[in-house]
């Protein structure tokens, strides 16, 4: 169960890495009761308002690549939360946010419904 919803959880990262629209849509629950904390934004709730976050911000100029550490799944049944260290490189700059990943097991597939990334200001 883990290694799938761990599988699920880089394809996120992949489709922010290229800026893939229809890849991150595919890992998205498009339901109402989706939930999206970008670093610095308000709560976003359900899918068509976090989708058009996402096509902001792969508009926008930055190309963000993500190192992935410290990463735990923990969860029971139809539900799985990943926690993990979301450490950005763009140009000379790195950065890390913590981040949780929320995944519900949906039609027999586990789709991504909440992620909520907070910037790390020490450590």
């Amino acid at each position: 169960m883990f290694d799938d919803v761990l599988a699920v959880n880089q394809e996120f990262y992949d489709a922010h890495e290229r800026r893939d629209i229809e890849a991150m849509r595919s890992v998205w629950d498009h339901s109402q009761g989706a939930v999206c904390v970008h670093p610095g934004w308000p709560i976003l709730r359900s899918w068509p308002v976090i989708e058009e976050s996402w096509r902001r911000i792969f508009s926008g100029p930055g190309r963000n690549q993500f190192i992935v550490t410290n990463i735990a799944a923990t969860g029971a049944g139809d539900v799985v939360w990943v926690t993990l260290d979301e450490n950005l490189v763009e140009g000379g700059s790195t950065g890390t946010i913590a981040a949780t990943n929320v995944f519900a097991r949906i039609e027999g597939r586990w789709k991504l419904t909440l992620h909520h990334g907070s910037q790390v200001m020490w450590g």
